[in-house]
């Protein structure tokens, strides 16, 4: 039965990502405003309400460290799993934004900031606070940003037609499915890999961060079999700052997050480390294929230190 569950929710998945896609576009091209900025705001808040969702609920009981491990394994996977696909299946990555020069800072920002927080090992509402601001930060960034881009005329046909009721109507159709997809995905995924004897952390670390990071994989992957590449990166962009930005901030404001930096050395560091492999990536244009691969090899890396730790 969870096997069918699984498959369904999937289903989910996907019809959401595409009712999200295609309402994206049509607010985006009405209001002149850039694909990038619909990917890394609107898209991106919304396919990170599952990371917050279950990183509240871990916090409210007390689990610091599954609320801090939801969103560092989903930034993992962000980058290591969902851009790797984007690369790998993209003939040719065309964009006119320069993501080194305006957005690879706010990339790096979240992760330097929750590395200073966690060295006194607790992540305080004040410090809540502070991450909270720096999503606001980064959304005032992206509009400013866009006031100096020129855009093409609005299509007249478009422009008569659009109706905010039908769009918002339609987007939050495309969330419900992408959210209750993602949930049932994980809950599925999960007895699954109960029913084969997996230990309860790898289920935690591994499946819930990739069960989470579904809806940026789904709506990620679809945006760029579209062509839409710059809403595909500002996706992962967007989710992976809303990650730490709005997922620990929220948690932490429900309780503060007590958390051993020496104890997740190795997650954390290589989040880090992939969030410098993309700054990396975005610097020298390497949208190729070559870079998805080496993206996986860092997942890899992941996957294999999680299971045989749990191993041992």
């Amino acid at each position: 039965m969870d096997f069918v569950i699984f498959i369904i929710a999937m289903g989910g998945l996907i019809f959401g990502a595409d009712f999200i896609i295609n309402q994206s576009e049509r607010i985006a091209l009405r209001f002149n405003i850039s694909e990038f900025v619909i990917g890394s705001t609107l898209v991106a808040l919304g396919t990170s309400l599952p990371e917050m969702a279950a990183s509240i609920a871990a916090s409210a009981h007390g689990k610091a460290d599954m609320a801090i491990a939801n969103a560092v394994g989903s930034n993992i996977m962000n980058i290591t799993l969902v851009l790797a696909v984007i690369f790998l299946i993209t003939k040719q990555f065309k964009s006119n934004r320069n993501f080194f020069a305006k957005d690879s800072i706010w990339a790096m920002m979240p992760v330097i900031f929750f590395l200073l927080m966690s060295i006194d090992g607790v992540i305080s509402s004040f410090d809540a606070v502070l991450l909270l601001l720096l999503m606001v930060a980064y959304i005032l960034f992206l509009f400013e940003d866009a006031k100096g881009l020129e855009m093409e005329e609005i299509d007249e046909e478009l422009k008569k037609n659009f109706s905010w009721l039908s769009s918002i109507a339609l987007l939050a159709v495309g969330f419900i499915f992408v959210i209750v997809g993602a949930h049932f995905a994980v809950d599925s995924a999960s007895n699954i890999a109960k029913s084969f004897g997996v230990s309860e952390w790898v289920i935690g670390v591994v499946l819930i961060s990739f069960g989470t990071s579904l809806p940026e994989l789904i709506i990620s992957v679809s945006a760029a079999l579209k062509g839409k590449a710059e809403m595909a990166i500002g996706n992962i962009i967007g989710s992976n700052l809303a990650n730490i930005s709005i997922v620990i901030g929220a948690s932490a404001l429900v309780n503060e997050l007590h958390f051993s930096l020496s104890e997740h050395v190795f997650d954390v560091s290589l989040m880090t480390a992939a969030t410098i492999l993309l700054v990396y990536i975005t610097a020298n244009k390497l949208y190729t294929k070559p870079a998805g691969i080496s993206l996986l090899i860092l997942l890899a890396l992941f996957l294999e230190h999680t299971v045989s730790g749990m191993g041992a």
